[in-house]
């Protein structure tokens, strides 16, 4: 009887799938489903554990794609954890108390096809090693990660997303030989670590930099020269001040959005034509002259695709007093809003 009923809400729910899976498949998957956990028939791919009080991985059924074990109190992945899911994609391990001690070699690895991993709000010391190799998307944020040891990204060219933030990371951690095998890495988080430094080691594919909540004083001349592609930059809550920033660091045309906001910055920077918003709050200016920051020479068309682009414009927080400077809405002619 009870095979018939799960029949009939499997024949029910054919229409509404929202993967092309076969009815025996569904079927099999259905009757696999861990009694601590969720199997949703409209999303026969998906599997829910979280929340439930887990202190080890339930058996998963081998149909799974996406597994939901965060918030809960594992702390050991045995080398067999994810036996039978050999098509999981995308695997949340958020909240639970899982340490490098206790991820057994091979646990995470022997997952070919997972491409999104979640192990946020762990007590993880290290990059856990070695990972799945068809990673795309890696978030690790608000461990007490302090190393990334040499090699843990050899062959992870398809990783995209490093999300790091709020752990231990110093400037000896963050090297070119530790991020040696991200050679399509486009987004990395490492705010609210301990880095003193601009971080090296950057592939030139880096489009997103978040740097917010660390002790940066200053920026090399020539740091971003291999970094061609970014677009968006973020070093809030730094100690960056006078000298701090050369001249022309910021001089790259793909540069959109740039953060600099409570910091102890004395003078606007350079910047290029092309950036659109700049955050500026909460530092220590004390005057604006807009003909110094002006990207373009007095008397430049400004119709034409070197014009200033600037947009959005914040300076709260600071030194000066309104009225906004005439030469500064001269020069910066899209400017919408000014902050002060």
């Amino acid at each position: 009887m009870e095979s018939l009923l799960l029949l009939s809400v499997v024949l029910l729910a054919g229409t509404a799938l929202s993967q092309d899976m076969p009815h025996e498949h569904l079927l099999a998957q259905l009757q696999a489903c861990p009694k601590e956990c969720r199997c949703p028939p409209s999303f026969p791919n998906a599997v829910y554990c979280d929340n439930r009080g887990l202190k080890r991985v339930p058996v998963i059924p081998p149909y799974t794609w996406y597994l939901y074990l965060q918030s809960n109190g594992i702390e050991v992945l045995p080398e067999d954890a994810f036996r039978n899911a050999t098509q999981l994609k995308w695997l949340n391990l958020n909240r639970n108390r899982l340490t490098n001690e206790g991820l057994q070699e091979g646990a995470l690895r022997s997952m070919p096809n997972l491409v999104h991993l979640y192990m946020e709000d762990n007590q993880l010391g290290s990059v856990p090693s070695p990972l799945p190799p068809k990673l795309e998307q890696l978030r690790l944020s608000r461990n007490r990660i302090s190393k990334i040891p040499a090699g843990v990204f050899a062959g992870m060219d398809g990783l995209t997303l490093l999300d790091l933030q709020g752990n231990k990371l110093q400037d000896d951690a963050v090297t070119e030989v530790s991020l040696k095998g991200l050679t399509n890495l486009v987004q990395i988080n490492l705010a609210k670590n301990q880095l003193g430094m601009m971080p090296l080691g950057l592939p030139p594919t880096m489009t997103q930099i978040y740097l917010d909540s660390n002790n940066i004083e200053k920026i090399p001349p020539e740091y971003f020269k291999g970094l061609p592609k970014v677009t968006f930059l973020r070093l809030n809550e730094n100690k960056l001040g006078k000298g701090g920033i050369p001249k022309y660091v910021f001089n790259i045309s793909s540069i959109l959005d740039l953060q600099l906001s409570h910091n102890e910055l004395t003078e606007i920077p350079h910047i290029p034509a092309s950036l659109e918003q700049l955050h500026l709050d909460h530092n220590k200016i004390k005057s604006v002259n807009g003909s110094d920051i002006c990207p373009v020479p007095s008397g430049a068309d400004y119709f034409d695709d070197n014009s200033p682009r600037l947009r959005y414009l914040r300076l709260d927080g600071n030194e000066i007093q309104p009225p906004i400077p005439h030469d500064l809405m001269v020069c910066f002619r899209s400017l919408r809003a000014v902050v002060i």
